[in-house]
């Protein structure tokens, strides 16, 4: 993978490295100390910039967006020198690679931070999670759809515990969703299936290979399916550990909590035990998305892993020879 070009001078003694995710919506922290022959998660932030916000679509960062990315990496900056960094690995996805002016906020970034930013294919992206999430759940024999829901992303993976089967990133992520359909708050039913008809028109490809690979369970990588697990999980009074590789969730609870998710406005939405704000906008389109899936094939079960592609840049690392 070539993203592994950028991690292959990672042999030093030195043992702090950090991973940031620069995603449409969210950024992410991910500080890491080497031990022994492992990577341990030892600090973890994020913050709302919302990157892609009023012109992802158009395929620019606006200026808006630039500055709350510099202040956001600013931010992180701090908070790698208080703990003593040693290397940081830096990954823009969706809004960025797609973005005319990248070029330009990446040197800004560079100017501000020092941080230097590599911009990874969906492809890329799509393998690191897969490393993420395998390295949260063991997959087992059969087949499964590992979704990633982001703002400017989905990433739809088929896999084993035994390797990738198939792999595809499409530019339909919530923050695309909710700017190019503007859904009423709360959404309405003509709404919704103007988005089931998008979603049938996108996702032929991901049809056929379900059809193939006979996935039985869906698995979802963190973000909305983080939230949706820990709403159902207040519901049902049952133990939420975000720092777990795994959280609860079902199909069951599923339709549940989409219904109440798409009859809300978004007042009401915060009233939701288990929700919070940095989801409480994309959540509606994401579970949208997540309903299609589970209506348009059998799946057997949902899984939720709160490992993603920071999780999977660590496990990158530590693979090397």
């Amino acid at each position: 993978m070539k993203v592994l070009n950028c991690l292959q001078y990672f042999y030093t003694m030195n043992n702090r490295v950090a991973v940031i995710d620069l995603g449409t919506n969210t950024f992410h922290l991910l500080i890491a100390e080497r031990k022994d022959n492992r990577l341990i998660s030892i600090r973890q932030e994020r913050i709302a910039v919302k990157l892609g916000a009023g012109g992802i679509n158009q395929n620019v960062i606006t200026e808006a967006g630039i500055v709350r990315a510099l202040n956001a990496l600013t931010e992180f900056k701090l908070k790698m020198d208080s703990f003593a960094v040693n290397h940081i690995f830096c990954f823009g996805t969706s809004a960025i690679r797609s973005a005319t002016n990248k070029s330009e906020l990446i040197a800004r970034i560079k100017s501000k931070t020092g941080i230097e930013v590599k911009v990874i294919s969906g492809d890329e992206e799509a393998e690191l999670i897969y490393k993420g999430v395998s390295t949260a759940i063991k997959l087992g024999q059969e087949p499964n759809l590992i979704v990633d829901i982001g703002g400017g992303s989905v990433e739809f993976i088929i896999a084993n515990g035994n390797g990738l089967l198939w792999k595809q990133s499409i530019e339909m992520g919530g923050q695309r969703l909710i700017e190019k359909f503007k859904p009423h708050d709360p959404i309405t039913s003509e709404e919704i299936n103007s988005l089931e008809a998008y979603f049938k028109e996108q996702l032929t490809g991901l049809m056929e290979q379900l059809t193939i690979h006979k996935p039985i369970c869906l698995v979802g990588s963190s973000g909305s399916f983080d939230t949706l697990s820990e709403i159902y999980c207040a519901n049902e009074e049952l133990p939420y550990n975000p720092e777990s590789p795994e959280t609860l969730f079902s199909i069951g609870a599923f339709y549940s909590i989409h219904q109440l998710l798409i009859t809300k406005n978004r007042d009401e939405r915060m009233q939701i035990s288990g929700m919070i704000e940095l989801r409480v906008d994309m959540i509606v389109v994401g579970s949208c998305l997540i309903k299609f899936l589970l209506d348009s094939y059998d799946f057997q079960s949902i899984r939720v892993s709160t490992y993603s592609l920071k999780e999977g840049v660590l496990q990158s690392m530590i693979n090397r020879p």
